[in-house]
């Protein structure tokens, strides 16, 4: 944002955690606004802006009567932001969400073939702004520091939620499970919970950005689960902090659920950076054939499997073939996964 406002001198950056700036801007006086921002002023970054009371009804006063006024609104605890602007916003706002770097910004900084060489790096360490290219203690022990400190704090000030305990059982049990099925019944039964109670957790580390789900792709076939479910993380840093492993490929078991979170992570920024409007799911049968990961854009399918392991043959279950003749189908593997990044 500083760099945005840095190429326009008529603008304004206000830190909304600051109390005399929560008092300038909680009001809807439109003439004690535009005092305070300034009538030259053509571009205000309000950060952290989920610190205003009525932040929603102070942007839409803004927007309505300043139509000339640009608004950069930001928050870190985005959960509770979107829940104060959604309503008043309708169809005056554009969302964004700033996910942790990608493998096609990180090229910035690395050149490609040191990419292409060596994606473990990331499958250990995530890419946090704050982590990537640091050393692997260093990087590991900020890893730490920020799950202990800092994960759940959005999700402990909402709805008065209560049981950290219950979402550090529950976070820890979703990371040894990236890349299988979930079952809501077995995550209730595994943590003395009730359905609901874990439904509802699940939501909040969802919209806090630090799980996103994949539904399963099904047009009615017989044979093709139509309910289920697959948990990923939005960063591999964090997942490998909450089971304390950030051990090198060889000496991991995970390693091919620690590839398929990876592709499918930078698959979804690579689509979200580019405003590419795509759906994402995974595909299984009964009879557990799988595909880690379908892309359904314009009516048209592209197929993922994902193998860390490339010197084994990789054929396309021949139920799907059948069924989606027309899919394309690409296999991601150390060798080919960048062609799909950038």
């Amino acid at each position: 944002m500083k760099q945005i406002i840095s190429s326009h001198p008529d603008s304004k950056y206000i830190n909304c955690e600051l109390g005399q700036n929560q008092d300038a801007l909680e009001t809807t006086n439109t003439d004690l606004l535009i005092s305070y921002l300034g009538k030259k002023t053509k571009i205000a970054v309000l950060d952290e802006a989920q610190h205003i009371r009525n932040i929603g009804l102070v942007l839409k006063v803004l927007i309505d009567t300043f139509p000339s006024l640009q608004l950069i609104v930001t928050g870190s605890s985005g959960f509770d932001l979107l829940n104060k602007i959604s309503e008043p916003l309708t169809g005056r706002s554009r969302l964004f969400h700033l996910y942790s770097l990608s493998f096609e910004e990180i090229l910035q900084v690395k050149d490609i073939l040191t990419l292409k060489s060596s994606p473990e790096s990331i499958m250990r360490f995530g890419l946090y702004p704050e982590i990537f290219g640091r050393s692997d203690e260093d990087a590991a022990e900020e890893l730490n520091n920020l799950s202990v400190n800092y994960l759940y704090k959005d999700i402990l000030m909402f709805e008065n939620l209560r049981r950290s305990d219950l979402i550090r059982d529950l976070v820890k049990a979703l990371a040894l499970q990236v890349g299988n099925e979930v079952s809501l019944n077995n995550l209730a039964n595994m943590l003395g919970e009730n359905v609901h109670t874990i439904k509802k957790y699940l939501e909040l580390l969802e919209k806090t950005f630090i799980i996103f789900r994949l539904s399963s792709f099904s047009r009615n076939l017989r044979n093709e689960i139509g309910k289920g479910m697959k948990v990923y993380f939005y960063d591999l840093g964090i997942r490998n902090s909450i089971i304390r492993n950030f051990n090198p490929m060889d000496l991991r078991t995970d390693t091919g659920e620690l590839w398929e979170n990876f592709f499918i992570l930078e698959r979804i920024k690579y689509n979200n950076n580019h405003r590419k409007m795509v759906n994402a799911y995974f595909w299984r049968t009964y009879r557990k054939e799988e595909i880690d990961l379908i892309e359904e854009s314009q009516g048209k399918l592209t197929a993922y499997e994902c193998k860390y392991n490339f010197k084994k043959k990789i054929l396309f279950p021949k139920t799907f073939r059948e069924s989606y003749p027309g899919c394309e189908m690409e296999i991601i593997n150390p060798d080919t996964f960048w062609k799909y990044l950038l």
